[in-house]
């Protein structure tokens, strides 16, 4: 029987004392059967576009007891994964720099996604309306839904934010799909439902991940272009402590993605690292020297020259570092240099020759943060550190002056942490302090003036702590530079320091 029949059949058919359906009806089984074959086969996709809308009213008007009574879950297992199969972005025989953003065959997957999204939305429905009926109950819908929940998940998780596949109906469908699959799992979020109620109730992502283990191989992983999507928006929602049951599926997968030759999948997989970072125990890490995999992975990303990437790969290793360390304090190992001290040196070194203000903004931001991290050892690294100090509070970056208020920051954590190394170096620091200030004043750009406050504000508290540290040297040496000046702004910045105690 044809589909577009068996849809008249059952509505004009239909039963109204419950009773089963009339013989000429075939079974639901048998049906589903059919059609999943067929969706599976490599037929054109104008002839399964029709069968998926006609699946859609046949569900739509099918009795429950017909559609669930006897019907295997394996069935609906494989109906729902070549379903998903069909709604998928097609896959890519060789790597492309990048996704077609208005290409038609991107186009024509989000119309399929659509239409399969409105047949699962119609599944959904009346497997809770099935759920309330005496003669099949949570008994016979749990195995079928649990054959479903995976297949589903992913086609929800690859259309619903916004993609080169997607369009805004596709993403629409997906998030209405998805909110209901949560419900019907028993669920009040998507992060419940992928990791449970609770630490010791398994939930559905090792099943979700199951199912993407094929596609996140090193030879697979490319060809589906929505795998690495649905692989890291999944994972924020695995968080502490559930994570650390999940290691050995996730983390192989992150280096792999981290360690592609595009911008894009590093950014991606580093994203993807940082997370578990934060989330699995440090015991769990240093187990089998992962940790050790991971900072070597993240190293070799600082020799890049992208500022998003560094950007990313700084604020990871952030995390790790201490993790590190403190392995190697249990273990009692002793190194010249610590993590810590190779990451800066090399960073330091990056930072004294380069040139381009996006990755200058990108290594000031972030070396404040290690500064702290080392503590008084930062004292290995004070020549190196005091050439890019100067070298960056010489140049301005632009409007916001990210990098020179991040250069500032650092030099007041370098004089708080290495004070005693501080009155050597008085001369060079003071000059180069003061030369940015009369700089920042005279200013005439479009630096606005919150900004120059900022620097002025920075500078001032630098030349206190200096002033400390060097116990009241320059208090002595800005007395002749603040009778000679006539600026009030930069006597007001010599003033605070003067009268501070």
């Amino acid at each position: 029987m044809e589909l577009s029949a068996l849809v008249q059949a059952l509505r004009l058919e239909e039963p109204r004392d419950g009773t089963q359906p009339p013989p000429a009806v075939p079974p639901a089984e048998r049906v589903l059967l059919q059609i999943g074959l067929h969706l599976s086969e490599g037929a054109g996709r104008a002839p399964k576009a029709g069968m998926v809308r006609d699946l859609c009213a046949l569900v739509e008007a099918a009795d429950c007891q017909w559609l669930f009574g006897g019907l295997s879950p394996a069935t609906v297992g494989e109906l729902v994964a070549a379903l998903n199969g069909y709604a998928a972005p097609p896959t890519q025989e060789q790597d492309v720099a990048d996704l077609p953003i208005k290409d038609s065959a991107y186009a024509a997957v989000a119309e399929r996604a659509a239409d399969v999204g409105s047949l699962f939305l119609h599944l959904l429905a009346k497997l809770e309306a099935a759920k309330t009926q005496e003669a099949l109950g949570v008994q016979v819908v749990g195995p079928v839904l649990c054959r479903m929940m995976g297949p589903i998940y992913i086609f929800a998780a690859t259309h619903i934010v916004e993609r080169p596949w997607t369009n805004a109906r596709s993403q629409s469908v997906a998030q209405e799909v998805l909110a209901l699959l949560v419900q019907a799992a028993g669920c009040g979020s998507v992060a419940e439902f992928l990791r449970g109620k609770n630490e010791d109730e398994e939930g559905r992502f090792a099943a979700v991940m199951g199912l993407l283990k094929q596609e996140l191989t090193k030879d697979t992983w490319k060809r589906n272009p929505a795998t690495k999507f649905v692989f890291s928006w999944t994972l924020p929602h695995i968080t502490r402590p559930w994570l650390s049951h999940y290691l050995e599926r996730v983390l192989p997968p992150s280096l792999l993605i981290s360690d592609d030759y595009r911008e894009d999948n590093k950014i991606l997989g580093v994203r993807c690292l940082h997370h578990i970072i934060l989330n699995v125990p440090a015991a769990d890490l240093c187990q089998f020297n992962r940790a050790q995999v991971v900072y070597h992975a993240l190293y070799n990303h600082l020799y890049s020259r992208e500022a998003p990437l560094i950007q990313a790969v700084l604020l990871c290793l952030l995390d790790l570092l201490p993790i590190l360390e403190r392995a190697q304090r249990q273990q009692k190992q002793a190194r010249p240099n610590a993590p810590c001290d190779e990451v800066l040196q090399l960073v330091l070194t990056h930072m004294e020759a380069e040139h381009r203000l996006a990755l200058r903004r990108v290594y000031a931001r972030a070396l404040p943060a290690f500064v702290r991290r080392l503590g008084i050892l930062i004292v290995r690294h004070l020549k190196r550190l005091e050439r890019v100090i100067l070298g960056y509070l010489e140049v301005c970056d632009g409007p916001e002056e990210e990098a020179r208020l991040g250069i500032l920051e650092a030099l007041q954590c370098t004089i708080e942490h290495a004070w005693p190394r501080m009155p050597c170096r008085l001369p060079v620091l003071l000059k180069a302090l003061l030369k940015m200030i009369w700089d920042v004043h005279t200013d005439q750009g479009s630096t606005p003036e919150p900004v120059k406050a900022a620097l002025l504000q920075g500078a001032t508290e630098c030349l206190i702590l200096l002033d400390r540290c060097s116990e009241g040297q320059v208090k002595v040496l800005l007395e002749g530079v603040y009778s000679s000046c006539e600026e009030n702004r930069v006597r007001e910045c010599i003033r605070k320091v003067q009268e501070n105690t």
